[in-house]
């Protein structure tokens, strides 16, 4: 949504004009954002999800397992996504490892954004493209460690290639065969994910709908040859396909359609995603700045129903999927800051008064989890977006009004803001999309009150380091081990599994839903306790929970293990075989 969709002054003339101005302004905003990019990639580690992946990937290899059969709850493409990230790693710490991985998923966000750019460049103004290709690159480097590497993430990395190869190529068919497979895989990442993939079409839709319709046509098409593959490539992908959404207890599959809950979830979902991610706020008032330059009352309608599509599926993603992760929501984030990037870019005049907004709303994340208890609510959140949005409406009515005294003056309007102010405002953008790195951040935010900062959860990953460390020194080294924890400690033991099951997630689902013994996955993962049973198990208490899992389960882990009475110390310990255990 730039030039060539929201505004009458001809691309062209207004292309030579921005070509006139120096370029001696951009390292302003080019420096700090190359040292918030750099901050981040050296402190944010990965999360505990992440984790999980790399830990089932790493422990079921050593088991002799590759992605494509092992199980992580995350599908086929995705797995070998993050082992391809992994084989690239090298250094001797988990910290250095993360850090080169870190790096490596820069790298494809900053090549994604890249695209987006020179596709941009062809139909929009250098300065449309540039805003919006930097922020939605920079969204998507400086993204929450939650989201960060994350299936949702993925897809939308894969989503902005796609956009850029749906509207680059000259030729509309080549564009949509190109733009099918990272579209397709986008799909992939977790199927979920097709709605993300979706709204890479709406936006392609909004630019050009002949294109829109074509990368359709032959993007569904691909989606489903790569499911095939996946199926083709991994002897249980289609069981786990089918197993894994009854491992999920708040899936509507499961809870049912209730309108009100969901009307309320998301309110309070949407603040709490906003808190962690300020640019959110700023959406409708971009949709506002873009939609007041469109010329034509039916194109601004098509638009903005347009943007409630997109808003609408993106929030459909997280309400199918019932956990109101935060990260589910990934995209939102990226929408809103090439938004940001499209107002800007393409604004008559400086929206002094949205700068100042996003400027302030940069500190919002530290303030906000600094505040008292009593002040982290989620109509202060929406408050904020009001605010915004306000801050918009005031620009549009300046700029309406200077253009009204150009016409009466006979003068031509002003085609578009001074280098420098634009670098002020654009450096609001680089300040409010840097809000989540902090160490103050909010790392997890739920029902609008802050749980967790960035610097908590990293000290609560050094203690978790710092028991894995214990337990692996009662080990011999390499010993094989059943593990019976999350993903994070099986992370840092770094044993070697003994099936295809490294983490026992389908076990564990016993503690919330009794029918999950009726899957074959869980039989296939209950036959990893006690079928050539490992010397030792890893328990975690707290996840695992031995009182509320399957009796029947239980009762098979007991026979075969020795683990020490909970006595009220550390939840996770290190159970043996009993000698009286035979391999089956």
């Amino acid at each position: 949504m730039a030039t060539a969709l929201a505004d009458d002054t001809p691309a062209e003339a207004r292309s030579r004009a921005d070509d006139r101005r120096s370029p001696l302004w951009w390292p302003v905003v080019a420096l700090p954002a190359v040292a918030a990019v750099g901050y981040t990639a050296a402190t944010r580690r990965l999360t505990g999800d992440l984790h999980y992946v790399l830990g089932a990937l790493r422990t079921g290899a050593k088991a002799g397992y590759s992605p494509s059969e092992v199980f992580t709850h995350r599908p086929y493409f995705y797995r070998w996504f993050v082992a391809g990230l992994d084989r690239v790693s090298f250094g001797g710490t988990p910290a250095a490892r993360e850090a080169v991985i870190g790096a490596t998923g820069i790298l494809l966000a900053a090549a994604s954004a890249y695209a987006l750019h020179l596709s941009l460049a062809r139909r929009f103004t250098g300065r449309e493209a540039a805003l919006t290709a930097g922020a939605t690159g920079l969204a998507l480097i400086l993204a929450p460690r939650n989201d960060f590497l994350q299936p949702e993430w993925a897809a939308v990395v894969l989503t902005v290639f796609g956009v850029a190869a749906g509207l680059g190529p000259p030729r509309p068919w080549p564009a949509a065969l190109l733009a099918a497979l990272p579209l397709g895989l986008a799909v992939m990442m977790k199927y979920s994910t097709a709605a993300t993939a979706a709204i890479g079409v709406l936006l392609v839709y909004a630019v050009d709908r002949g294109r829109a319709v074509r990368l359709a046509l032959v993007g569904v098409p691909a989606a489903v040859a790569l499911f095939g593959l996946s199926v083709l490539g991994g002897s249980h992908e289609w069981q786990w396909t089918e197993d894994m959404p009854q491992i999920n207890q708040s899936a509507l599959s499961r809870t049912g359609i209730h309108p009100g809950f969901i009307l309320d979830r998301t309110a309070d979902f949407l603040a709490d995603r906003a808190v962690q991610s300020p640019v959110l706020l700023l959406l409708p008032g971009a949709l506002l700045l873009v939609l007041a330059r469109v010329p034509g009352r039916g194109r601004r309608i098509e638009l903005a129903l347009v943007a409630f599509a997109i808003g609408l599926g993106a929030q459909a993603v997280v309400v199918v999927q019932g956990n109101w992760f935060l990260y589910h929501a990934a995209q939102m984030p990226v929408l809103a800051a090439a938004l940001w990037g499209i107002a800007v870019g393409g604004a008559h005049r400086s929206p002094w008064c949205f700068g100042a907004v996003s400027l302030l709303y940069g500190a919002l994340p530290v303030l906000y989890a600094g505040a008292d208890g009593a002040l982290q609510r989620p109509y202060l959140v929406w408050g904020l977006g009001f605010v915004a949005l306000i801050a918009a409406v005031v620009d549009v009515m300046l700029d309406a009004r200077a253009r009204a005294r150009a016409r009466s003056s006979d003068q031509r309007p002003a085609s578009g803001i001074r280098p420098a102010a634009l670098v002020a405002v654009t450096l609001t953008g680089v300040v409010c999309l840097a809000a989540s790195m902090w160490p103050g951040s909010p790392h997890l935010v739920q029902y609008g009150k802050v749980r967790m900062t960035n610097a908590g959860y990293l000290a609560g990953m050094r203690d978790t380091e710092a028991e894995a460390d214990r337990l692996r020194a009662r080990m011999p080294a390499d010993a094989p081990v059943l593990y019976l924890a999350f993903g994070d400690t099986t992370y840092y033991v770094d044993h070697p599994a003994r099936c295809r099951y490294p983490i026992a997630t389908f076990l564990q689902r016993t503690r919330y839903l009794p029918d999950v013994t009726e899957l074959k996955s869980f039989r296939e993962n209950e036959n990893c306790v006690d079928h050539d049973p490992a010397p030792y198990a890893v328990l975690d208490r707290a996840w695992f929970r031995p009182a509320r899992v399957d009796k029947e389960l239980w009762r098979r882990v007991t026979a075969v293990y020795d683990c020490p009475r909970s006595t009220g110390g550390p939840t996770t310990v290190l159970c043996t075989r009993r000698t009286s255990a035979q391999p089956q």
